[in-house]
């Protein structure tokens, strides 16, 4: 779950950069861009700790 809320926030950031990037006017500035790639990291974080806990668990 963690994973997919990871990737929906990247695809947020990357449609905002690429609307930028375009000539268009980006729907978030460069604070709510650092924090939704602060948010995309963490979640992205989470779900791989969460997946290595659970790949421990299974082997022991």
């Amino acid at each position: 779950m963690s994973l997919f809320a990871s990737a929906a926030l990247f695809t947020i950031f990357a449609l905002n950069v690429a609307i930028g990037s375009f000539g268009g006017k980006p729907f978030l500035g460069d604070v709510g861009e650092m924090l939704l790639l602060l948010a995309t990291s963490l979640t992205f974080v989470a779900a791989i700790l969460k997946s290595e806990s659970a790949r421990r668990q299974g082997k022991k």
